[in-house]
């Protein structure tokens, strides 16, 4: 499992997210996980569909097949559950 993270420097909700993040990745240290600016990665953002409302994250499986996506602040312990329930896609 992959999990693509789009945000932008305006965005206050990556802001909040970005810490949280932090620490889910230190936490779990197989997770792989890439950070998009949606500003600057226009062609992974046109790619993914992404729109205006940020953070977005992308979970991808391993044959890198999108299975779920949020928007916007997420609690940590919501992201750790579906990061626990889908370890093995």
């Amino acid at each position: 499992m992959k999990i693509l993270k789009f945000g932008a420097e305006w965005c206050s909700g990556c802001i909040i997210m970005k810490p949280r993040f932090k620490e889910i990745e230190t936490e779990n240290p197989w997770l792989e996980t890439e950070y998009y600016d949606f500003d600057i990665a226009k062609d992974v953002v046109e790619k993914y569909k992404i729109d205006e409302v940020l953070p977005t994250f992308v979970f991808l499986d391993k044959k890198g097949k999108e299975f779920l996506r949020l928007q916007g602040e997420v609690q940590k312990k919501k992201i750790i559950e579906i990061i626990n329930e889908n370890k093995e896609k």
